[in-house]
């Protein structure tokens, strides 16, 4: 085995690559890369955000995507400095703090929109079950409403990208948090039913969250002294069947 590393914020992210069999040293050999054994590079490019804005992810790649918008001004400009081209644009949902810059951004891009419900400007439907390439791997679309009627969640083998259905932090807590559901359209019963599809649907592989807020969260499911990303999701889950609200000013 020979492992190809990338060093992101400070983090080293690492995937390993197979060696073809009947290798010798010294002998010609193929390097065939496994099914998650490619580097992918995750950009959150509203990182510096003096606003209040989502968490917007700009994945590298063989297919370079980004996730939400956001509301940062300035955004379309972070992107045109770290890709040559950025091809798709899929939202997790279409709140105002996930979409503020999306006109900006693909008024600079050729990039085609993707989400769950209609858009003045979406190219594509994102459908619950549907599988989506984004950077170098395939996410299949989980439909996860209850914050929001059209959240979606992108499942992969190794990371998801949640949006705002659950969150590592938020300030409400810090270690397993779910989006608030107290606004007119939102739903604490439709949320705790897509936190256990989630679950259900969330590979044993799964060590990375991308969320809409708060912090990345990295935990393998192999390491005893982390909680894994599955233990996270169980957590907000759990905290949310408490039907309790989230906040002290009871924002639920």
């Amino acid at each position: 085995m020979i492992s190809s590393v990338v060093i992101l914020g400070g983090v080293t992210l690492q995937r390993q690559l197979t060696i073809s069999e009947g290798y010798d040293e010294g002998e010609d050999w193929t390097v065939y890369p496994s099914k998650q054994s490619y580097t992918m590079d995750i950009h959150a490019v509203t990182a510096d955000a003096e606003v209040f804005t989502c968490n917007a992810y700009l994945v590298s790649g063989d297919r370079p995507v980004l996730i939400d918008a956001g509301a940062m001004p300035g955004v379309a400009d972070i992107i045109n400095n770290t890709v040559d081209n950025l091809e798709a644009v899929y939202l997790t949902h279409q709140h105002t703090d996930h979409v503020a810059q999306l006109d900006a951004v693909l008024d600079q891009f050729d990039a085609e929109l993707y989400a769950y419900n209609d858009h003045p400007r979406r190219d594509g439907t994102l459908v619950d079950g549907d599988t989506v390439e984004i950077g170098d791997e395939l996410f299949e679309i989980v439909y996860t409403p209850g914050h929001a009627s059209d959240h979606v969640a992108f499942v992969g083998d190794t990371r998801v990208f949640s949006g705002d259905v659950v969150v590592y932090n938020d300030g409400a807590f810090d270690d397993g948090s779910f989006g608030r559901t107290d606004m007119t359209g939102q739903s604490r019963e439709q949320l705790i039913k897509s936190l256990q599809r989630l679950l259900e649907r969330l590979p044993q592989t799964v060590e990375e969250l991308y969320a809409g807020h708060g912090d990345i969260y990295r935990g393998s499911p192999e390491d005893d002294t982390t909680d894994s990303v599955k233990t996270i999701i169980e957590r907000a889950l759990m905290r949310a069947e408490r039907r309790e609200p989230k906040y002290s000013n009871n924002w639920f």
